[in-house]
């Protein structure tokens, strides 16, 4: 055997040995998802029925449903979205598109990563100063969906400026060349094809602002109301803070356990089903384009 076998045998082992560390961390994420979804069926299922689903809570929240509390997720979930996407992507065109690359750029880029990683309750107090007390919107559903688009901003920008990455220059420069001004080069050619990547942030996005108890603590949830919101100024009540007030200042706390794991599920469901849809257009667009 040459040394150029022997480097080849070697090179080969170390990809199997990288591609088994890869595996294993795979499996030992599902299984971590699996035994956490695992527990919360074992005991929660007992609190999912039509009733828990179609009714507010009754009897100091120890009885009835969680109707407010999913109605209330779903409007912060979607008003997120529509703060954050369209000023999230304009954001990134034209970090990416437009701006001249030097060292402003750098920094804006360098401050938007360190948003990503600021933990949510420096938001929730954000929205609390600015939102609620300075613009006097006092706790509802526009605080708390203006705080979570702020709080999904940095990933959105980040997500959609990687996807522009990744389309070709070519495809730029194809487009230019036929006479297309730069705005319609964008607009036609770049953005849909990086549109799959875009959802990708905007998945991430939804499923973070869904599942936040801090922000919207300060902002827009209530303790306990059980008339559904008639406008984007009504308080709400939302499945994660609905959660911690059953787990830690509800009045039959051990009485409520199976509530508590039950509008876990329902949360996990939820948040699953918004990511599947998209999951699921996601992918038509991509054998689209």
């Amino acid at each position: 055997m040459n040394r150029s076998d022997k480097i080849q045998g070697r090179r080969k082992w170390v990809q199997k040995g990288v591609f088994s560390l890869f595996r294993l961390a795979a499996a030992i994420n599902g299984a971590a998802l699996l035994v956490i979804i695992y527990f919360l069926v074992a005991r929660g299922w007992r609190a999912i029925n039509w009733t828990f689903l179609t009714q507010p809570p009754m009897d100091s929240m120890t009885k009835g449903g969680i109707l407010p509390c999913i109605v209330g997720t779903a409007c912060l979930g979607i008003g997120a979205i529509v703060v954050a996407l369209p000023i999230g992507m304009a954001s990134a065109i034209y970090l990416n598109e437009y701006a001249r690359q030097g060292r402003v750029v750098r920094a804006i880029r360098l401050g938007v990563n360190n948003l990503a990683g600021v933990p949510s309750v420096v938001f929730g107090l954000f929205g609390l100063a600015f939102f609620v007390v300075y613009l006097k919107m006092g706790v509802s559903i526009l605080a708390g969906a203006l705080t979570l688009g702020a709080m999904s901003l940095p990933v959105i920008i980040g997500s959609t400026e990687e996807a522009l990455r990744a389309v070709p220059d070519t495809y730029r420069e194809a487009s230019l060349g036929l006479g297309a001004t730069r705005w319609q080069t964008i607009y036609r050619v770049v953005l849909p094809s990086a549109l799959p990547g875009i959802l990708t942030g905007a998945i991430l996005g939804i499923s973070r602002a869904a599942g936040e108890t801090a922000p919207i603590m300060f902002t827009a949830a209530v303790f306990f109301t059980p008339s559904l919101p008639s406008s984007i100024f009504d308080e709400i009540m939302a499945l994660p803070y609905h959660i911690y007030v059953l787990a830690t200042a509800g009045t039959e706390i051990e009485a409520t356990r199976h509530l508590q794991y039950g509008t876990a599920l329902v949360l996990i469901a939820l948040v699953l089903g918004l990511n599947l849809a998209a999951i699921v257009y996601r992918a038509r667009l991509q054998k689209k384009w």
